[in-house]
């Protein structure tokens, strides 16, 4: 009991000072870039249905890559968290390298691909001809911000595991000004620019993201020199970092001698592989979905476009504590705080709860108003204004599986459990009943779209299952 009164006493005011330090920038970066997609969305959909389900189509696919993308970014915060936690720049510096250089080559990969058969890859989920054109379009010149959008998101989980989560925001704020600007001149060719339509949003995304990249690296290091601490983080070997790095290590690890490498190597591999597969097959499964809504009906894969600037806002507003929970909960099991670790977790996923069904309620009353600023057809705005009552009801559960699968479940290293829960819930439950709910019993979009939002649930119920047992708190 004296440990609890010390914990609740020394850790309390800490926890509460870290959440609003890591959570509400990261809360506020993710609601910035979902506002302003909200207004690309906006002028977008001035053009018609058929501009806007081609850019929804292409970001589908373009999704695959930030997704992937965004995984190897968890699996740095995992292993930057930890090696915090233990004290050991030099292992956070080797973490940051190893993951930016995966992250390079993933998006090399995918440019290339998009820049050599756009229009291929949107045959896929379309057979309209002036949808599949527009969507090509687009995705061969978003290809171009993948490099910087990798960059951007590496360095940008070191300065928030360095509890420097405001200064993303700010090159994120920078690159959104930046980006709606230039949507508004290329997309209906103001001051003389060109007329672009749907590759002029495109052009704007690709630019803002270049300057997203180069701002964020510009303020790390504006931010190393400032710290006492400070990091250089393309040291290769050991003995340069000098007698600085080895007294960061903590006396329990030592030097790493050979076999350590391959150990420490070899547990890299194993956080990364199911974390790239997870996140890969629960975007294909997205991209499956997108496939079942482009068959439905333009209208219906235009209705649910028009959902998605709202969806991303609403997550957006409570990604903060699942980034919070991975970085501190990751920090806590590090330096082997377990109890720590598991109170603060509970904390977390109550915020989480309470948040998203006060957010819920207000996408209720505010449904109605948000689909009438689109200049689309009549029944297009009813649809989409129904599934946005339909993820209202499931959006909770989604942010939860946010919190304790994105976050908490993870932060131990244990990505393997996150990948099984997540293949199960998409492609045992999430996949088949979409495919039965569209093509075998034919009913609308608003409907297949609850049917198959059930495979959050599942996720959600095994989550909680694993969390319960406390195999995942584990050190690197």
């Amino acid at each position: 009991m004296q440990k609890g009164r010390k914990y609740n006493m020394s850790r309390k005011d800490t926890f509460y000072k870290n959440v609003w330090k890591i959570a509400v920038p990261v809360t506020l970066q993710s609601m910035l870039q979902s506002s302003f997609s909200v207004i690309d969305q906006i002028m977008i959909g001035q053009l018609g249905s058929v501009p806007v389900a081609g850019i929804g189509l292409a970001g589908k696919f373009s999704s695959l890559y930030s997704v992937l993308v965004a995984a190897v970014a968890a699996v740095a915060g995992i292993m930057i968290a930890q090696y915090i936690g233990k004290r050991d720049k030099w292992q956070v510096c080797r973490s940051f390298r190893m993951n930016l250089v995966v992250a390079m080559v993933t998006a090399t990969l995918f440019a290339m691909v998009c820049i050599a058969f756009p229009l291929q890859i949107m045959r896929i989920y379309t057979t309209d001809h002036a949808v599949n054109v527009v969507a090509a379009d687009y995705l061969q010149v978003i290809a171009f911000s993948y490099i910087p959008m990798a960059v951007g998101m590496l360095f940008s989980t070191l300065l928030r595991c360095r509890e420097a989560a405001s200064l993303p925001l700010y090159a994120t704020m920078i690159s959104a000004f930046v980006n709606t600007g230039l949507n508004y001149v290329l997309i209906f060719g103001r001051f003389g620019a060109p007329k672009m339509g749907a590759a002029g949003a495109a052009w704007a995304t690709t630019i803002s993201q270049w300057l997203f990249g180069l701002v964020t690296i510009v303020l790390f290091y504006w931010h190393n020199q400032k710290q006492k601490e400070k990091i250089r983080l393309f040291l290769k070997e050991r003995s340069d970092a000098g007698e600085e790095a080895v007294q960061g290590l903590t006396a329990d690890l030592g030097e790493k001698t050979v076999p350590e490498r391959t150990g420490a190597f070899r547990q890299y591999i194993g956080m990364l592989c199911p974390i790239l597969i997870c996140e890969f097959l629960w975007s294909l499964g997205e991209n499956v979905y997108a496939v079942i809504y482009g068959h439905i009906g333009t209208d219906a894969c235009a209705a649910m476009t028009l959902t998605v600037p709202i969806q991303t806002l609403f997550i957006g507003a409570l990604k903060g504590l699942a980034e919070a929970a991975g970085i501190l909960i990751g920090k806590a099991l590090g330096g082997r705080e377990y109890d720590r670790a598991w109170k603060e977790s509970n904390k977390l996923m109550c915020y989480g709860w309470v948040g998203a069904l006060v957010l819920s309620a207000v996408l209720f009353l505010g449904s109605g108003l948000y689909v009438q600023i689109y200049q689309v057809e009549e029944n297009v705005r009813d649809m989409a204004r129904i599934l946005l009552y339909v993820f209202a009801i499931v959006a909770p559960v989604k942010v939860q599986n946010m919190i304790l699968g994105g976050g908490i479940l993870r932060s131990g290293g244990k990505t393997q459990y996150v990948m099984w829960i997540d293949m199960i819930g998409t492609w045992c439950f999430g996949v088949p009943l979409g495919l039965c709910a569209a093509f075998w019993w034919n009913l609308p979009i608003p409907a297949v779209y609850f049917i198959l939002s059930m495979e959050e649930c599942v996720r959600l119920a095994i989550s909680f299952v694993v969390f319960r047992r406390g195999r995942w708190m584990e050190s690197l």
